[in-house]
């Protein structure tokens, strides 16, 4: 069977423009939440967000090929090119056929919907822009990354909400497996922080209110917790085949083993009861992964900070994990950045891998008030020094959508 290795990282969040600054931010239990500056949030009864400061699409795109994209696909673009970039890969030297993206968004180009459409109500529907179909169209992220670095291999997009960034990676992971390419270009992308995206999911009374303190807010498994927080950002990772990998002497940061991909099929955006759909996904994944649930050391949670996701996500790591589920440390990065959407999964993978390559584990912050019905060791409030071997990461959808990865360190 062919093996599936991870070799560069490329990430933006609120917290770090790179994936080097995330890290740092991570271990260190930073807070990129604050009052959102993209709009006034003040008529919202949500007004705090994570938002991408400073972020210059010049430093990776011509200026005039970025004015015809979405922020959601210039976030994209920039983050494959800093992965390729940091895998070493010479694309020059490459069978550009052999090497593919997949990288997905759960809502694609919200910013150009609203401007177009105010647009069209202004002065009418003859200066709508030739470029507004595609640059909100999800599959352009993909496409621009192909474009942009002359990639000629599979191709597309998984929409699938907040599991669309781990559900391209799973998917890219099985087109190396199947001998369908030698190299994917993998994550998700989100660029969401919008007026109409906070009317939207403040109707579903989805979005934490505590907005007098907004690096507080974010508490996932806390007794206090109220809702999640809008964040945006992009997060892609290269896969390898390994002896591809190995024939050109690249740096391997872990292993792919595992992907599990479930649904619900229960309500359109509540989980299921006792995270059963959860709890099959992540047995899947260990399962493809061969591996024990007695040997993951670390699981990098869903953990959005809303009621019934981390109830249920507790549920089911209890019932996957047994007796060594108080044992194995869960920690939830969007407690320092919010919910990124569709890229939480990319950006949370390369957070779960640097554990394993650091030794670190990232901590849930703001935790204060412990749940009764969430009763795990979350790493509260401080890093936690220790060997990773073998961790997950799971992300969860809107639509009953789960997605597990399951990656572990090089063996050589």
């Amino acid at each position: 069977m062919r093996r599936v290795v991870i070799t560069g990282i490329g990430a933006i969040a609120p917290n770090g423009g790179t994936a080097a600054e995330m890290w740092d931010a991570l271990v260190h239990g930073r807070s990129g939440v604050a009052r959102v500056t993209a709009f006034d949030p003040s008529p919202f009864p949500s007004q705090m967000g994570g938002e991408v400061k400073g972020f210059d699409p010049s430093a990776w795109i011509a200026p005039k090929e970025a004015k015809r994209m979405d922020r959601f696909v210039q976030f994209a673009v920039a983050v494959s090119k800093m992965a390729v970039e940091d895998s070493g890969l010479d694309l020059g030297r490459e069978d550009l056929e052999r090497i593919g993206v997949i990288v997905g968004s759960g809502i694609g180009g919200i910013s150009t919907i609203e401007e177009q459409h105010g647009l069209m109500i202004e002065k009418g529907p003859g200066r709508i822009s030739p470029f507004f179909i595609p640059m909100l169209i999800v599959n352009m992220a993909p496409g621009m990354v192909a474009m942009q670095l002359k990639l000629k291999g599979p191709n597309c997009c998984v929409v699938s909400a907040c599991a669309s960034g781990a559900h391209s990676i799973g998917e890219a992971f099985l087109h190396i497996r199947n001998d369908d390419a030698d190299v994917i270009v993998a994550g998700g992308t989100e660029a969401a922080v919008t007026p109409l995206g906070y009317a939207g999911f403040c109707a579903l009374k989805a979005l934490s209110t505590r907005n007098d303190a907004p690096e507080r807010a974010s508490r996932p498994f806390e007794k206090d917790r109220d809702g999640f927080i809008m964040a945006e950002g992009a997060g892609v990772v290269i896969l390898e085949e390994l002896e591809h990998a190995r024939r050109r002497g690249a740096r391997i940061y872990a292993e792919l083993t595992g992907y599990g991909s479930t649904a619900d099929a229960f309500h359109m955006t509540a989980p299921a009861p006792d995270g059963e759909g959860a709890a099959a996904c992540m047995r899947m994944a260990i399962a493809k992964a061969r591996v024990n649930p007695g040997e993951v050391d670390y699981i990098n949670a869903h953990g959005t900070s809303t009621e019934l996701n981390d109830k249920f996500e507790t549920v089911a790591i209890r019932q996957v994990f047994g007796e060594h589920a108080p044992r194995v440390p869960v920690s939830s990065n969007k407690s320092m950045f919010g919910h990124l959407l569709g890229a939480a999964g990319g950006v949370e993978l390369i957070s779960t891998v640097l554990t394993i390559t650091h030794g670190i584990i990232p901590p849930t912050i703001n935790y204060e008030t412990p749940d009764p019905e969430c009763d795990l060791d979350y790493v509260p409030n401080a890093a936690r020094e220790r060997a990773v071997d073998v961790a997950m990461s799971n992300s969860f959808g809107f639509g009953g959508h789960n997605c597990s990865l399951v990656v572990r360190r090089f063996d050589g």
